[in-house]
């Protein structure tokens, strides 16, 4: 067979789910699976409640008719009834552990302990001192020398003392699990929107890319003059990269083995003269070998991009940012500083959300973009290293390091 039966059963649900209008993606099959566990829950928990009631309630209502019975006895003076409703209360207890001794603590006998095959008189001494760290014993002072009985709780009892704690328990666990679907359905949904917001702007940037291409063709062909189309070019050449940026978002990324710092000098080499002429792009020290990692040029260049127009912002386009290495054997540091303002504390954990911004103008959808494209893309970090007030922020960037 192709495929198994429980692949067959799969499709035909969905197939009859999607003909009804009900199609289930992956999300409903957690919201389903969530739900179902908690039914499952509270059935298992009804249950076992009434499993403890009814044992509970059996044993009293047996304890009760013996007890009229005992007392039935006892009004009509037949003595051999009266010793037989004795015995039977006391053959009655077969739930609760007791151990009898002497005054001196001798045991003298013992009732529902389960006994271990070696080493039983050290089993009930090691009971006995358990017993007499829990209830106060009980006295028999009728007879000669006096009698202590000491017990403990019966396993019903037990079941009936603990169960609340592992209910509680196992909502807490459920809680936590729900929980966590929950933030990783948020979290899903906000990468299906990435994806989707990112795909169609691609697609939307192909059309009056392709019509300017072409109207570049025909001014060149009608002899304008060259400086207009070579700047148009590079504008159309422009739209075509953040196209393409787009679209790896959208899509799954192919990586490449690139040498970052030379990745690194042509994304300051484009920014340079983009940005205030009073901002001063330091590059890092060159390494004395390449830096080789993994990566999409396009997405890393987009992150710098987005870091340095930050820090113009911060600094008010006036300042310094440069740029560092700290090489591990497997691991690459980037650290990025500029002379801003600086990050308040209470805003460090808040700037890599969506539509968190300083600026007037703008979503606040870089340093979010950034955070996507180094942890989920490239499977490294960044963060702020360190910020102060009237003196600068750092940023790190962590990357693994491929073997030269």
């Amino acid at each position: 067979m192709k495929h198994s039966l429980y692949q067959r059963a799969q499709r035909l649900l969905e197939s009859w789910l999607r003909g009804g209008g009900l199609w289930i993606n992956r999300h409903s099959y957690i919201r389903i699976a969530l739900i179902i566990s908690s039914v499952l829950f509270s059935v298992l928990s009804l249950f076992v409640s009434d499993r403890l009631v009814a044992k509970i309630a059996l044993e009293e209502h047996e304890k009760l008719e013996m007890w009229t019975n005992a007392v039935r006895a006892t009004n009509s003076y037949d003595q051999d009834m009266t010793m037989t409703y004795l015995y039977r209360i006391l053959e009655a207890n077969t739930a609760i552990p007791i151990i009898v001794t002497d005054r001196d603590g001798v045991i003298i006998s013992y009732n529902n302990i389960d006994l271990p095959s070696e080493g039983a008189e050290r089993y009930l001494q090691r009971e006995l001192a358990r017993m007499r760290g829990g209830y106060p014993p009980i006295v028999i002072s009728e007879t000669a020398s006096p009698q202590y009985v000491y017990y403990s709780d019966s396993n019903g009892l037990r079941y009936l003392t603990i169960f609340p704690y592992i209910q509680l328990g196992g909502f807490v666990l459920f809680l936590l699990v729900a929980l966590v679907a929950i933030i990783s359905l948020k979290r899903s949904d906000q990468n299906r929107l990435w994806e989707g917001l990112s795909r169609e702007t691609a697609h939307q940037l192909g059309t009056p890319i392709s019509s300017l291409m072409a109207w570049k063709e025909y001014l060149e062909s009608m002899g304008t003059e060259p400086m207009v189309t070579e700047e148009m070019g590079k504008d159309i050449e422009r739209l075509g990269i953040i196209a393409d940026r787009f679209q790896k978002i959208g899509s799954a990324t192919k990586l490449q083995t690139l040498d970052l710092h030379e990745v690194l000098l042509r994304a300051l080499h484009y920014m340079q003269p983009r940005i205030s002429r009073q901002v001063e792009l330091v590059p890092p020290k060159a390494p004395e070998e390449p830096v080789l990692v993994s990566l999409s040029e396009p997405l890393i260049a987009w992150v710098f991009e987005n870091l340095i127009k930050n820090a113009v912002d911060a600094m008010q386009g006036k300042g310094t940012i440069s740029f560092a290495y700290q090489l591990g054997s497997d691991r690459v540091f980037v650290d990025i500083t500029d002379t801003g303002k600086g990050i308040p504390k209470g805003e460090l954990r808040r700037i890599f959300r969506p539509g968190v911004t300083t600026r007037q103008r703008g979503w606040g959808l870089g340093l979010s973009l950034a955070l996507r494209i180094i942890e989920e893309y490239h499977k490294g970090r960044i963060y702020v290293l360190r910020s102060t007030p009237g003196v600068g922020t750092t940023f790190r960037i962590e990357l693994d390091r491929l073997p030269s």
